[in-house]
C-alpha cells in the first residue's frame, strides 16, 4: 500500500504545472485520472522532438516532454465542451476526492465544472485551480506562462551575469515557476484533503504562477523588503555569502576552460578553504574573517581567490576541498549527471517496459519513503488508454453505453 492509496484525483490539467502536481500525488499512490481531449490529448504529447523511438529505431509520436510529467496516471478522453462530456465528468466528480484544472479564469464555469457547481455534487471535494495570475486581481484573465512569469515575478532580474560584465536578464533553464507551482499545489491539496477527512468540508485552492514566483524569491525577496535596496544580477555569485560562486581553474588537457563551484557557507569553512589554498593568512585578515566582512569586501577578495583557483586543476581542487569538508562541486552536463555514481546509487533513473521501447529510461521520483514506497507505473502511452476501464469501474457503464459515447465523439 502506498501513502495516498484510496485518494482519487480527476485531473483536467495539461502541459506542466498541473501535471507536475498530479504526478507527485500519483507517485505517492493517488489514483490520478488524466482527462484529455479526444484526438489530440495533452499538448505536450506532441511537444518534440525529441520523440520516443520504437524498438526498430523509428520515431514515434510520443514526446519526451509528455513522458516526463505523467507517470502513474490513467488516461481518459472526454470532450468537456459537449453537454454529454460535462455530464460524464460530473458523474466522475461524485466519486473523486480532488479535482485539478488549469484553464483560464471563468472557463470551467462555462462548462458547469466550476467549484461552486461541483461542490453541490460533492461537498468533500478539494478543487484546485492553477492559473498564471490567480482568480482575483487585475491580471486574473490574462494567460500566464512560465517564461513571462519568470520575468514579471523578478526572477530574471536576479538571474544572469552582472550588467557591468556584459550580462543581461536570463531565464532559468527549466520552467521553475511551473514546477514550483505544481509542488506548492500538491502540498496545498494534501492539506485540504486532510481537512476534508476531519470535517467533511471540501475547499477551493487558488494557485497562481506569479504568486509562487514571488514566494520563491526567498532570501532575495526578504533582502529587498528589509533593506529597500533592489538586488541586481550577480552571475554565479551569491548575494549574501562570499565566496559562493563559480571559479575558473586550470585548463583541461586540451586547453579548454574548466570550472568548479566553491560554496563556502560559514567562517570555519572559509578558514579550511584558505588552508587548502595555501593562504591561511586570508582567514585572519580583518577584511575577510567574517562572512559579513567578505560580502562588504567582495570586490577585493574575489579577484584574489580567482587567481588562486587558476593554479590547480578541477580534480585537484575537488579532491582537496572534499577532503577538508569544504562544499564544492563540478558543473556537469546531463550526460555526466546521469553517469554520476551518486545519481546511480540513488536510483534516479527508472527503466520502464514501454510498448514502443522495452527498456525506456526516465527520471524517477525523488521521494523515498521507507514504509510506503512510491509507485512505478508507466505514463499512459495511448491517448484514452483507460477510458473504458474507468467508466466501467467508477460509473458502471456497460459496453453498449461506452460504444455510444464513442460514436457521439464524447470520448
Amino acid at each position: 500500500m502506498t501513502s495516498l492509496t484510496g485518494i482519487r484525483i480527476l485531473d483536467l490539467s495539461r502541459v506542466l504545472a498541473g501535471p507536475w502536481c498530479t504526478q507527485s500525488l500519483a507517485d505517492l499512490g493517488a489514483d490520478v485520472i488524466k482527462v484529455e481531449r479526444p484526438g489530440t490529448g495533452d499538448d505536450t504529447r506532441s511537444w518534440g522532438p525529441p520523440f520516443l523511438h520504437d524498438a526498430q529505431g523509428g520515431e514515434t509520436q510520443e514526446a519526451a516532454y509528455y513522458l516526463g510529467a505523467n507517470r502513474n496516471k490513467r488516461s481518459v478522453t472526454c470532450d468537456i465542451a459537449s453537454p454529454a462530456g460535462q455530464a460524464l465528468l460530473r458523474e466522475l466528480v461524485a466519486r473523486c476526492d480532488v479535482f485539478v484544472e488549469n484553464f483560464k479564469v471563468g472557463d470551467m464555469r462555462r462548462y458547469g465544472l466550476d467549484w461552486e457547481s461541483l461542490r453541490v455534487i460533492n461537498p468533500r471535494l478539494v478543487y484546485c485551480s492553477i492559473t498564471g495570475f490567480g482568480q482575483t486581481g487585475p491580471y486574473r484573465e490574462r494567460a500566464g506562462y512560465d517564461y513571462a512569469v519568470q520575468g514579471m515575478g523578478g526572477l530574471m532580474s536576479v538571474t544572469g551575469e552582472r550588467d557591468d560584465l556584459g550580462g543581461g536578464p536570463q531565464k532559468v533553464g527549466v520552467a521553475v515557476a511551473d514546477l514550483f507551482t505544481g509542488l506548492y499545489a500538491s502540498v496545498a491539496i494534501l492539506a485540504a484533503v486532510r481537512h476534508a477527512e476531519r470535517t467533511g468540508e471540501g475547499q477551493h485552492i487558488d494557485m497562481a504562477l506569479l504568486d509562487t514566483q514571488v514566494a520563491m524569491l526567498a532570501n532575495l525577496g526578504a533582502n529587498y523588503l528589509v533593506s529597500g535596496k533592489v538586488p541586481g544580477r550577480a552571475g554565479n555569485a551569491h548575494q549574501n555569502i562570499v565566496p559562493y560562486q563559480v571559479f575558473e581553474v586550470a585548463p583541461q588537457p586540451d586547453g579548454s576552460a574548466d570550472h568548479v563551484i566553491l560554496a563556502v557557507g560559514n567562517d570555519s569553512q572559509f578558514a579550511k578553504f584558505c588552508e587548502v589554498a595555501g593562504q591561511p593568512a586570508l582567514a585572519r585578515d580583518a577584511r575577510f574573517a567574517r562572512n559579513q566582512d567578505r560580502v562588504r569586501n567582495r570586490a577585493t577578495l574575489v579577484p584574489l581567490l580567482a587567481e588562486l583557483m587558476k593554479a590547480r586543476s578541477k580534480s585537484d581542487w575537488l579532491d582537496a576541498l572534499e577532503a577538508a569538508r569544504v562544499p564544492c562541486g563540478p558543473i556537469n552536463n546531463l550526460a555526466e549527471v546521469f553517469a554520476d555514481p551518486q545519481v546511480r546509487a540513488r536510483e534516479m533513473v527508472d527503466i520502464w517496459e514501454h510498448p514502443q521501447q522495452p527498456a525506456l529510461q526516465l527520471v524517477a521520483s525523488p521521494m523515498k519513503l521507507s514504509a510506503t514506497p512510491v509507485r512505478r507505473d508507466l505514463p499512459p502511452p495511448l491517448l484514452g488508454q483507460h477510458t473504458e476501464q474507468v467508466l466501467a469501474e467508477l460509473l458502471g457503464l456497460d459496453s453498449d453505453r461506452i460504444a455510444q459515447l464513442q460514436r457521439d465523439k464524447v470520448i
